[in-house]
């Protein structure tokens, strides 16, 4: 399965694993204004990565 990443450069973690059956890059980009914004507003680098999971 194929999956984007949302992951905190600054933290060195992932912020969220998302299939990309279901969330396009529109939707990630709102979930990057509602639920990952702490992490936008404090002036980390996040970042949106493709990763493929077994």
């Amino acid at each position: 399965m194929e999956f984007r990443e949302v992951y905190c450069i600054n933290c060195k973690k992932t912020l969220g694993s998302y299939n990309i059956k279901f969330y396009n890059e529109d939707k990630i980009g709102e979930l990057l204004k509602t639920t990952h914004s702490i992490h936008v507003r404090s002036g980390h680098q996040v970042i949106i990565k493709k990763v493929v999971k077994d």
